[in-house]
């Protein structure tokens, strides 16, 4: 199966219902993209693709502009037979080329205004079979991991593993035809267990012209909306926003990209007198873990395994642990349906990464007494200070809540008597004026156990950030 098949199904259903509901800005009228319209739309850029080349299975790269042209030329990869690779389109001409060797891209698909179809030549294999294993799988999706803490992994999703992480994701957010969806992330960073889901149930995607407060609740307003999907850099706009508009038609926030704070949360509950329901959204995984119960009482808790979905928490010797805390922790390790098929290169099929364990995660995390999942920390971002462990992204957290802080990375520092010590980085809002070291130094005496603090408070112009604007944690 085709996974645009999902989404044809959706248009003869119900062929004039609105698919995209696109702002207009700046004084222009609103457009409606009927799924009748969008069906006819990808099939003929998927016809366009084939009769230039494109056999079903080739690695196609798409560089695409935010909102309409984005979601037609996606689909119509996939309806060509295409896997789907998409690329920034901010991406600096250097960065392009070579991010199309490490995908091993066939084709690249630019759609800034009008379609065009480049056919790149001396594409390597990547199975050491020219591409038979490859093929094999169905492939539909192509992206690589965000690189934060490790090398980038290429991941590839089958039709198939789309399909099944659709209905399992759905079984939480209870998606619709009559959600209307307001989207605010970045496309390239985020298609399947979102615009994908969205449309093969039928519902609209509402575009705002820009994702500025005012805007974004000014079309939620307009179209009705039901359900947010954003992160918590978005939701924070939100919550700042002085205008008194109301989100009364939403009946579900999801914060997902992203750890939530529970400033933002309680800032945005605050303003518009409902909670965030913090998501666990993994590339190889899908959306596993919702915090569909607790939202109120524990905003920033992950939440409970959705059905289908098997997380168990991996100890040091390989065994589960029964009985965890903030202070005993394990890898959270993820068992269930629409897991990756294989990482592009090296080529490393499920087979070999899923057994015996499930999915590592390589994150750290606790249950509490209710069975509600604790994010901890990254494996790798764990400090050992003379035996005592904490994570790097805890003291984070307590940095980031200085109104002049951005952001903030924290590291471990060799000591030749303790092992690690905590050494802060700091990205300030004015750079001009960075927050005293006093101010956070009285900040994490507040917040943080001594141990926890860090021994150097170090302030950048700029800390390095993905594409998708995480910060990196890594050097080469």
């Amino acid at each position: 199966m085709n996974v645009v098949d999902l989404v044809r199904a959706a248009a003869r259903t119900r062929p004039d219902a609105p698919a995209l509901l696109i702002a207009g800005g700046d004084g222009k009228p609103d457009e409606t993209v009927s799924f009748a319209a969008l069906v006819q739309r990808f099939d003929t850029i998927g016809d366009r693709l084939r009769a230039d080349g494109v056999v079903r299975g080739d690695r196609c790269g798409l560089i695409a502009k935010q909102g309409r042209p984005f979601v037609e030329s996606a689909l119509g990869i996939l309806a060509a037979g295409g896997c789907l690779a998409p690329i920034p389109e901010d991406t600096a001409p250097r960065a392009l080329a070579a991010q199309c060797a490490e995908a091993h891209l066939h084709h690249l698909v630019e759609a800034r205004g009008v379609l065009s179809q480049t056919r790149l030549s001396g594409f390597d294999p990547v199975d050491g079979k020219g591409d038979e294993e490859f093929r094999a799988l169905q492939p539909a999706y192509l992206r690589f991991s965000s690189g934060t803490t490790s090398r980038r992994k290429g991941v590839i999703l089958g039709h198939a593993a789309i399909c099944a992480r659709l209905e399992c994701a759905n079984r939480g957010l209870s998606i619709g035809p009559d959600d209307r969806v307001m989207w605010l992330l970045p496309m390239a960073h985020h298609f399947v267990v979102s615009i994908l889901l969205y449309l093969s149930r039928g519902a609209c995607v509402c575009l705002p012209s820009r994702s500025l407060a005012r805007p974004v609740l000014e079309l939620a307003q307009r179209a009705g909306a039901t359900f947010f999907y954003a992160s918590p850099f978005h939701y924070n706009l939100l919550a700042k926003d002085t205008s008194g508009a109301g989100l009364s038609s939403v009946r579900l926030a999801v914060s997902t990209a992203e750890g939530l704070r529970a400033g933002v949360a309680a800032a945005f509950r605050r303003r518009f007198g409902r909670p965030l329901v913090q998501a666990l959204g993994i590339i190889e995984v899908g959306l596993p873990v919702m915090n569909l119960v607790a939202a109120d009482t524990k905003p920033e808790a992950l939440g409970r395994p959705l059905p289908g979905y098997e997380v168990w928490l991996r100890g040091e010797d390989g065994t589960p642990l029964l009985r965890t805390s903030k202070d005993r922790t394990g890898e959270i390790c993820i068992r269930g349906p629409g897991l990756l098929d294989a990482y592009l290169s090296p080529w490393t099929p499920a087979r070999e990464l899923l057994e015996p364990d499930g999915f590592r995660t390589g994150d750290q995390g606790w249950f509490d007494s209710e069975g509600d999942l604790h994010l901890a920390g990254r494996r790798a971002n764990r400090i050992n200070l003379a035996g005592m462990k904490f994570f790097c992204e805890e003291v984070e957290a307590v940095l980031e809540e200085h109104p002049g802080v951005r952001r903030s990375r924290v590291s471990a520092r060799c000591h030749p008597h303790l092992g690690d010590i905590p050494i802060a980085e700091i990205e300030p809002q004015d750079r001009a004026a960075p927050p005293a070291q006093a101010e956070l130094l009285a900040l994490c005496r507040e917040r943080l156990a001594g141990y926890k603090i860090p021994r150097e408070f170090r302030f950048v112009e700029k800390l390095p950030t993905t594409s998708s604007d995480k910060v990196v944690r890594w050097d080469d």
